[in-house]
């Protein structure tokens, strides 16, 4: 059968079908779009990912030095010309807690808010210190919601209970009173350790005192 069908014939088919000529096409398209995309990532964006994770050092030397200034300078470097990859989201990260540092406390939302790392340590850290700098803005409303977020993205025993901490705190400040009890009751219950560090049971008694009010 198919010694039958000759070169011209095949051809002759592929001009007079419309279909035929439009399916190849689109699968020569893909095929295409694939092998540049894979091309792309093996030999252009695995490189420069691997090489933007030494690329925070010298920011991060500067802040370990308290060098505020020079720090933001590095990591603004460093965001623009590693964006989308691992070390441009780390100095992304850091340059947020450098504009913290320097009570620039928008900017650091700003920073914050385009994070985007695979990491969910450091996503929990992102939403945390999103949740600072809010906090330090005085709004509390927002600020408690992110604190909860970031307690239970990943709970363990380092973070969450922090994070729980402070959302009850902030709470008070908008006189949620039940929630932030809440908040001091799961930290009792699941977290004892940091509960006895706290004192933990004043703040309950402290909320729902004020709940009765």
């Amino acid at each position: 059968m198919l010694e039958d069908i000759s070169g011209e014939q095949i051809k002759e088919q592929f001009k007079s079908n419309k279909t035929l000529r439009m399916v190849t096409m689109i699968v020569g398209g893909l095929i295409v779009l694939v092998l540049a995309y894979f091309g792309y990532r093996q030999f252009i964006w695995e490189p420069a990912n691997e090489k933007s994770k030494d690329a925070t050092w010298i920011g991060l030397n500067y802040a370990d030095k308290d060098s505020t200034e020079l720090a933001i300078d590095e990591f603004r470097v460093q965001v623009k010309k590693y964006d989308g990859k691992i070390g441009g989201e780390i100095a992304q990260f850091s340059l947020a807690r450098q504009y913290m540092n320097s009570g620039e406390f928008k900017k650091a939302i700003e920073e914050l808010e385009g994070v985007d790392v695979s990491d969910t340590y450091v996503q929990v850290m992102a939403i945390g210190l999103r949740a600072d700098a809010y906090s330090e803005l005085e709004n509390y409303t927002e600020a408690a919601s992110l604190y909860l977020e970031a307690a239970n993205l990943n709970a363990n025993e380092f973070t969450s209970p922090i994070y729980l901490m402070k959302a009850g705190l902030n709470l008070e400040e908008i006189n949620n009173f039940e929630k932030a009890t809440e908040c001091y009751k799961q930290i009792k219950e699941e977290y004892p350790t940091f509960a006895s560090q706290k004192a933990i049971d004043k703040y309950i008694a402290r909320t729902e005192n004020n709940k009765t009010k």
